[in-house]
C-alpha cells in the first residue's frame, strides 16, 4: 500500500522555526531518519521513501497553510492514495507543549490547514498526528504566538520528541491507525 505523509507549515525563511511549522520540522526529521531528500514538486516539496515494502510519499505543501488542501488533494490524486492512507502532521494549540496525539479522523479544531484539507478531500476521515505547541500567550495574541519562534530550550525538547513522532509514523504504516492510537 502507498501512503501520503504530510507535514503542515508555511514556506519562507520568516516562518522557519515557528510553532506553526512543526509539521515541516517533524517531516524533515522523519525524512532525515529515512535517508530521504526533498525536491521541489507541484504544490509541495516532495520526498519518497520505502518502509517495509510500502512506498511513502512525503510532502511539505508550498501553498501556505490556508491552502494546504490543494497540495494534499493533488498528491493524493496523483499517487492514487485514499484518505485512510493519509497522515497529516500538524501543530495544536489545545495540547500542552511537546504532547503528541494521533487520531484516525476528527474535526479541524479551528486549524485552517486541516480545514483546507477536509474541504478538498471532501472528508474528515484522514489521520492526524497533532504536536502540542501549548497556549502560553496573552488574550488576543494567538497569531503572534503561533507564528512566534521556538526558544532554545523548546527546540532541544522538539528534537527529542521527533524520535517519538518518527516511531508513530512507522507504526501508522505497519500497525495501522487503531494500534498506533492505542500505543
Amino acid at each position: 500500500m502507498k501512503y501520503l505523509i504530510v507535514g503542515l507549515g508555511n514556506i519562507g525563511v520568516e516562518y522557519e522555526d515557528t510553532r506553526h511549522n512543526i509539521g515541516f520540522k517533524v517531516l524533515d526529521a522523519f525524512a532525515k531518519a529515512s535517508g530521504a531528500f526533498f525536491s521541489t514538486g507541484r504544490y509541495a516539496s516532495v520526498a519518497e521513501v520505502k518502509f517495509r515494502g510500502n512506498p511513502l510519499v512525503l510532502i511539505k505543501p508550498s501553498t501556505y497553510m490556508n491552502l494546504s488542501g490543494k497540495a494534499v488533494g493533488y498528491w493524493a490524486a496523483q499517487e492514487k492514495i485514499p484518505p485512510e492512507n493519509i497522515l497529516v502532521i500538524v501543530d495544536d494549540l489545545a495540547l500542552p507543549f511537546a504532547t503528541i496525539r494521533i487520531r484516525q479522523s476528527g474535526s479541524e479544531g479551528g486549524h485552517n490547514g486541516l480545514k483546507s484539507i477536509t474541504e478538498v478531500l471532501g472528508t474528515q476521515n484522514y489521520a492526524r498526528l497533532r504536536f502540542g505547541i501549548g497556549n502560553d500567550f496573552p488574550k488576543g495574541r494567538q497569531a503572534d504566538y503561533v507564528l512566534g519562534k521556538w526558544s532554545f530550550e523548546e527546540l532541544k525538547r522538539i528534537q527529542e520528541r521527533t524520535e517519538v513522532t518518527t516511531e508513530a509514523i512507522y507504526s501508522f504504516i505497519t500497525d495501522g491507525i487503531q494500534r498506533t492510537m492505542n500505543s
